[in-house]
């Protein structure tokens, strides 16, 4: 059987990832359920997304132009996490844990990436 996006490291990460944010938000105030908890869940699920769309892609270039995406959704990502730690929807601690991951996906990302070249 063919190896599958499933297998990669980075991809299960993004999931897990995606499973904490999902976690964190639902307890974000119900007036940014279409602000901000939007805007981090959809960067968030971007991550994972677009790494399992191009490794299903027929050329390394068509998947390092989705590394691209994934890797510019963990920038995204950081920048909402800031935010939302600095309105006081996240604990410190809760915000180190998730940016650590987030931190640690973005370079596994940058590292796949850079080996297609």
């Amino acid at each position: 059987m063919d190896k599958s996006y499933k297998d990669l490291i980075v991809w299960q990460k993004a999931i897990d990832l995606v499973t904490d944010i999902y976690q964190v938000t639902k307890h974000f105030p119900k007036d940014e359920l279409y602000g901000l908890t939007s805007q981090i869940r959809r960067s968030a699920v971007s991550i994972p997304s677009n790494i399992a769309e191009g490794e299903c892609r027929q050329s390394s270039k068509e998947l390092g132009q989705f590394l691209s995406i994934a890797w510019g959704s963990c920038a995204e990502l950081e920048t909402q996490l800031l935010i939302a730690s600095r309105l006081g929807y996240l604990e410190a601690e809760r915000y180190l844990k998730l940016d650590s991951l987030r931190q640690e996906i973005s370079k596994m990302i940058f590292a796949l990436r850079k080996s297609l070249s």
